[in-house]
């Protein structure tokens, strides 16, 4: 049992930049860059999201300008979130845990990780200036067009080469379950982008391509790659890191690792079946809408499994959410994954899709899981890993953390509750017939109805990006405070 326990990544009671003589120098300069652009493109994402929150709330904030307008800054603050804050996070954590849990070099050292570096900041700053210029491809999640395309399938196959190599030349028997949840990731975004983003350029040296599939097929290719984008880009692959980072941050080993392979065997195979149930009442035939339903009612049993996984983990530990600030973040988002992992099968029902399409209860949705999942477990995962990285005791003001806690939590409180009222009295709204079969109210009165929770919801963003700075700043001050590494021997530092 205590070698399984090792194996599976059960954590030491010594920092992992203490490492024996005997361990492999690691490859951490690339991930401490990681480290800083994730915090980076968070804060320029969340700020973007609260300024085309405010859009809707006050549409002079559009200021008139074809760059500034909604529909062009809105895809440059899904993709900064998602793939520049989410992404480089990912990157940061899978590559610094691939290397501890496997006891081996990062496969291809120093100048393969800062090669993925470099070019996936140069994919997201050609995406991103792209959507500003309005060069986009109008796919939800998948906005890059070709040639953003093309260098990121480049990146993406390095990447895998990479992973894959390093568990290949792993000094460990067993490969910890965060592995699988990272592999699974890499592999199914990969088919997923192939597939999604097959396109022709309209002429020699156009930004502008032809996608193979078109109408219904399309669509349906569409909501594959989009829920599987949230499936395995936002969901498998932040598990990957729960399953590492809440047992280092608790001092305690995985509440049951039986059941985290089972939630890894069951959530990899349920998921990819759920896109339909974004098709409801369209063209799609109604079997491949129920089947999408299906499965997603059936996502239930593996993410709750999951999310009792991660917060059990802390049985005998927690005091400890009283103490660390960074391990209340963990944990609190794995309560999110729980809820919006509830919420989403729910919300994929026909009778209740019925109500909720098209409505604000789909924006709380997704945000409950984007800001409470999503980024509560970065900020975690921030907050323990910077200090390790840099090898600092500790954070630089637990207090500052705490701030950090409450304000994000209430910014997420004003978010998503305004978003549920106003998504379901939209519904409500817009389902309304007068005795004569009529409709009760117009468009124009459901969008009167809803500026109130506009405004709450952009209060909620504002909160949030507040404190995401406060956290730039803390973290900022742990990299400026003293190192308290050992020094080290000449042949080691003239091996890194």
């Amino acid at each position: 049992m205590s070698a399984l326990a090792a194996a599976a990544g059960a954590p030491s009671r010594t920092p992992d930049h203490a490492v024996a003589k005997s361990a492999p120098v690691y490859v951490d300069d690339p991930i401490r860059a990681f480290a800083v652009v994730t915090i980076f493109w968070g804060v320029v994402g969340f700020l973007a999201g609260t300024f085309v929150a405010s859009q809707l709330a006050f549409p002079f904030m559009n200021l008139d300008l074809p760059w500034t307008t909604f529909g062009r800054v809105r895809p440059v603050h899904t993709s900064a979130v998602i793939f520049a804050f989410g992404g480089n996070a990912l990157f940061m954590t899978s590559l610094y845990i691939v290397q501890r849990t496997c006891g081996a070099r990062l496969f291809g050292g120093n100048p393969a990780a800062w090669f993925l570096f470099w070019c996936y900041q140069l994919v997201i700053v050609l995406a991103a200036s792209g959507y500003v210029l309005g060069v986009t491809s109008g796919k939800e999640y998948a906005e890059f067009e070709w040639y953003v395309d093309a260098l990121l399938t480049v990146m993406w196959v390095a990447y895998l080469v990479i992973y894959v190599g390093t568990v290949m030349k792993r000094t460990e028997p067993h490969i910890y379950v965060a592995n699988w949840f990272f592999l699974a990731f890499i592999i199914t975004v990969a088919m997923l982008h192939l597939g999604n983003n097959a396109a022709i350029p309209i002429a020699l040296g156009s930004t502008k391509a032809y996608h193979f599939a078109s109408g219904v097929q399309d669509a349906m290719i569409q909501w594959w790659y989009g829920h599987n984008a949230v499936g395995f880009f936002l969901t498998a692959a932040f598990l990957g890191m729960m399953y590492y980072f809440i047992p280092k941050q608790a001092n305690r080993p995985v509440y049951s690792y039986r059941l985290s392979i089972v939630h890894f065997w069951a959530l990899t195979f349920l998921y990819i079946w759920a896109g339909p149930h974004h098709l409801h009442y369209t063209a799609l035939p109604e079997w491949a809408q129920m089947l999408g339903m299906t499965f997603s009612i059936m996502l239930w049993m593996p993410s709750w499994g999951g999310m009792i996984n991660g917060i059990m983990t802390l049985s005998g530990a927690w005091e400890k959410l009283r103490t660390d600030p960074g391990l209340r973040f963990s944990v609190t988002a794995v309560a999110f994954y729980g809820m919006s992992t509830f919420e989403g099968p729910l919300m994929s029902v026909r009778a209740v899709n019925s109500l909720s399409h098209w409505t604000d209860w789909t924006i709380g949705h997704v945000h409950s899981g984007a800001m409470g999942w999503v980024g509560f477990i970065v900020f975690g995962t921030l907050y323990y890993l910077v200090p390790v990285l840099w090898k600092r005791s500790q954070v630089y003001s637990a207090k500052l953390m705490s701030w950090h806690f409450w304000i994000a939590t209430l910014g997420i409180v004003f978010y998503i509750t305004a978003m549920w009222v106003s998504g379901i009295m939209q519904g409500l709204m817009w389902r309304a017939y007068d005795e004569f079969g009529f409709l009760q109210y117009s468009f124009v009165e459901t969008v009167q109805a809803m500026h109130p929770f506009y405004v709450i919801r952009m209060l909620g963003g504002v909160l949030y990006v507040t404190g995401a700075l406060i956290m730039a700043y803390n973290l900022w001050m742990t990299v400026r405070s003293p190192s308290t590494a050992p020094v080290r021997a000449p042949q080691a530092a003239a091996a890194e």
